[in-house]
Formats: structure tokens, sequence, C-alpha cells
């Protein structure tokens, strides 16, 4: 097979993969971690095998989300996003927001994530496969504490989310700005 051909294969095949990959990323997420009546889960290992997104600091220990924020999603969801500028269907986004701890260092003070307090969870759904209290403007929503990370203690999309992620609402609900991974 000549250069000319492998080359005009192979772009091929990665033009294709967009669509396809967002299909198997909508597959996995909804076929492993939302249950079939929308009962959304902490996805296992995500710190060591998702894609790192960025990071927050809420240092005013009285705010609400007072704490250090890492936020992670599947690997083909940054890529997808980077190509599109959008979220596919199935993307799941995992903030962790952990304790602030702190000490001196050789380097002077420094702050650095303690241990986790809580996980936001978001779950793409653009087929509007779910209508219930933690669905809403196109996202599954799900809150889990570190005391028992098994159970979603989210009141509701409208009570619980809704409020912190109103000036994000023109970019999907997602405050991308924070998420050097992304660009």
């Amino acid at each position: 097979m000549n250069t000319l051909l492998k080359t005009t294969l192979a772009a091929a095949l990665l033009a294709s993969a967009g669509p396809l990959m967002a299909d198997t990323l909508a597959d996995e997420t909804y076929g492993t971690l939302v249950g079939a009546d929308g009962t959304i889960s902490l996805p296992e290992g995500f710190r060591q095998h998702w894609t790192h997104l960025g990071s927050w600091i809420v240092a005013d220990t009285s705010a609400p989300g007072a704490g250090f924020h890492d936020v992670y999603t599947q690997p083909e969801a940054a890529q997808a996003y980077r190509e599109s500028g959008h979220f596919p269907d199935g993307t799941v986004l995992v903030k962790e927001i952990r304790a602030v701890a702190s000490g001196e260092k050789t380097t002077g003070m420094a702050q650095w994530a303690g241990e986790p307090a809580v996980w936001f969870l978001m779950v793409k759904d653009a087929k509007g496969r779910f209508d219930g209290p933690h669905w809403g403007e196109g996202w599954g929503w799900a809150l889990y504490e570190a005391k028992d990370p098994a159970t979603n203690v989210s009141k509701s999309f409208e009570e619980t989310c809704r409020g912190c992620h109103v000036p994000a609402q023109q970019n999907d609900w997602v405050f991308v700005e924070g998420y050097p991974t992304l660009k």
C-alpha cells in the first residue's frame, strides 16, 4: 500500500472516530454509572484513570463549597470537548472537594488538598432519557458525602445544584474557564 493511501485511510479513520467515540462513551456511562431508573453512581478509580480538568480553591471557610476542588472527566469526553467545544452525551464530570490542608514547607507556607469531603457529579444526557428530580438542563446531578459515598444526598437539581450553576448556564452549566485541559 502506498504512503498516500495509508495517510488518507488513517485520516478517514481519525475523522470518523469522533461520533463512534461519543456513542461508546454514552453506552459506557449509561451501562455502568446510571441505572435504568436514573440513579447515578460515583465512579470508582476516577482519580487514577480519568483526565484531570483543573482545580479551584475556595479558601473562605464560611463559603458554600469551601475547600480544594479537583474536577475529572473521562479521557474521551475531554478529547471530544477539545475537538468540538461541547460535552458529548455520556460525559461525566466529577468535582471532588477536599479540605484545605496547610503547613510550613521549605518553600514557605503551603496549602494542598486534604481529606475528601464531598463529590458532585454531572452526567450529560443529550437525549433526555430521564425526567426526575436529579435530571435537568441536559444533565443528571448528584452529590455524595465522604461519610457515605454510595448515597446521593442531593435533594434535587433545583434545590441542591441549580443555584450555584446559573452563572455558567451559557456554557452548558459548566464553569469551563477553570479547566485548562479543555483548551
